[in-house]
């Protein structure tokens, strides 16, 4: 599938990180989503409730990464990828979430993990989610 959808730069004040005062005070994570699907349906109806509607992928995006606190962002990424899969018609969806000031004593850039999934991982997994 080529067809691809991309928000970038999504903003979000979260409490998630390994060391316990990045939990309580919480911190900016920015989160990157690409989905693959198959957008031909949109594309030749013009029509919404053909497409992959990015303002609810971004709603169901925020929810996620403002919820229950992980200590790492790659069990983050993890409970991202699971939400887009089961909550969008994607058959991939590559996620990359940025820690904007990780706690890196002089270390003055960012932190980022990407993971990309498929529907298939998705089966496999178990009910629970990630870092609750």
């Amino acid at each position: 599938m080529n067809d691809h959808l991309r928000l970038g730069g999504i903003d979000v004040y979260a409490h998630h990180g390994a060391h316990a005062a990045e939990r309580e005070l919480g911190q900016r994570f920015v989160v990157d989503i690409d989905l693959w699907a198959d957008l031909e349906p949109a594309a030749r109806t013009d029509d919404l409730a053909a497409a992959i509607d990015y303002a609810a992928v971004h709603r169901a995006v925020v929810a996620a990464a403002t919820g229950a606190p992980c200590h790492l962002i790659e069990a983050l990424a993890g409970r991202l990828c699971r939400v887009v899969l089961a909550s969008f018609a994607a058959e991939r969806v590559r996620v990359t979430v940025h820690k904007t000031q990780p706690p890196i004593s002089g270390f003055f850039g960012e932190a980022a993990v990407t993971l990309e999934r498929d529907r298939g991982w998705l089966e496999g997994l178990p009910a629970e989610g990630n870092c609750a």
